[in-house]
């Protein structure tokens, strides 16, 4: 069965990266010439990780079921997951690799990685490690997110053999624990200083509205329709109250962002739908949840497109005529597209090439 809505907000989470990251591009944009435009702070555009967060959070002890508290079911699970995850963000590292071999100049902190064997390979295995100026990210910057995905999935595994519920308690409680001794130690070792960030705190509750719906919690229409407007202010206001900060650290960002990505969320908390029920939705609906299909490969591919768009607008001499939010346009519709591509060419074919050898039973 299929959660429309929640493949829907999927979608919304990587647009909202990419609209993010688009922003910065506009500013570059503007300082070689193009008339300078505030592109607003309507919403914290980076709250689409924690939105991601959240949904992983619901997805991952959702699509669990079967494998919870049976023989073989850690293993089978952390297969589907490295088929899913490892494939396309390998590739796009290694192009970034390429990339910062062929022109160091550009890449700046993350070119240094390439002398340092030990954090090169962290970058592919999911392990945070700092860069030379003490930024705790891995060679694709990106994939400091993944590293807390994959540090999740591992902590998932490890509850798997006592059911879906006791897996969510066990969860749960060992976030909670984390985040408790990383507020009190902060100076913890790198990877559980790394793990303790309080942001994890947002897989707990999307594995929290995982086991509601599992256990029948279906809210209706106008109770759906209530929460998704909460979630919707509580993102509005956040990006208010942080405009002068920037992106929210410790408490203060599941709190004012990650609480309002609960809420719409849940908002999505609505009956599944087969493959047929799917096709014959309305096809603004469709497109929307086929992004939602696409997100990972969105979020990965997005930074390559958005600046080679934005080197073409330059090189045709087109970003002045189109004026940033144009351009900002142009640059997302360009990154939709060039993930979508992935998606369908890459992706999807590497995933289920990986899942087989993973995993020889599956479908």
């Amino acid at each position: 069965m299929i959660l429309v809505p929640i493949q829907i907000l999927r979608g919304v989470a990587a647009l909202m990266v990419v609209w993010h990251h688009a922003r910065h591009e506009a500013e570059l944009l503007a300082q070689r010439g193009s008339p300078a435009l505030d592109p607003g702070t309507l919403l914290p555009w980076w709250g689409g990780v924690d939105l991601f967060f959240v949904i992983s959070g619901f997805v991952i002890v959702l699509a669990s079921g079967a494998l919870s508290g049976v023989p073989g079911g850690r293993v089978r699970f952390l297969a589907h997951r490295i088929a899913r995850v490892v494939p396309l963000y390998w590739l796009v590292s290694l192009l970034y690799l390429v990339l910062a071999l062929a022109r160091p100049d550009v890449l700046g902190e993350a070119a240094a990685l390439v002398h340092d064997p030990a954090a090169l390979l962290a970058s592919f295995l999911f392990w945070p490690a700092a860069r030379p100026d003490g930024t705790i990210q891995p060679l694709y910057g990106l994939g400091w997110t993944l590293n807390y995905e994959a540090f999740f999935y591992g902590l998932f595994a490890a509850g798997l053999g006592l059911g879906r519920r006791g897996a969510v308690v066990w969860l749960v409680a060992a976030l909670a624990l984390l985040v408790t001794a990383g507020t009190v130690r902060p100076d913890l070792p790198l990877p559980l200083r790394f793990w303790a960030n309080p942001i994890v705190l947002e897989f707990a509750a999307g594995a929290g509205l995982a086991l509601a719906y599992q256990s029948g919690v279906r809210p209706a229409v106008p109770m759906r329709a209530g929460l998704a407007g909460l979630g919707l202010l509580g993102l509005i206001l956040a990006a208010r109250l942080l405009a002068d900060l920037g992106e929210a650290d410790g408490f203060l960002r599941p709190l004012l962002v990650g609480m309002p990505a609960a809420l719409l969320v849940a908002s999505a908390l609505g009956p599944g739908r087969d493959a047929a029920q799917v096709a014959r939705l309305p096809a603004p609906i469709r497109v929307l949840a086929m992004l939602g299909d696409a997100s990972y490969a969105i979020y990965l591919v997005h930074p390559f497109a958005l600046r080679l768009a934005r080197e073409i607008l330059v090189r045709i001499g087109a970003a002045s005529a189109l004026h940033l939010y144009g351009a900002m346009v142009l640059m997302l519709t360009a990154s939709v597209v060039a993930a979508l591509v992935v998606h369908r060419f890459v992706e999807l074919p590497l995933t289920r090439r990986v899942r087989r050898i993973l995993d020889p039973g599956t479908a």
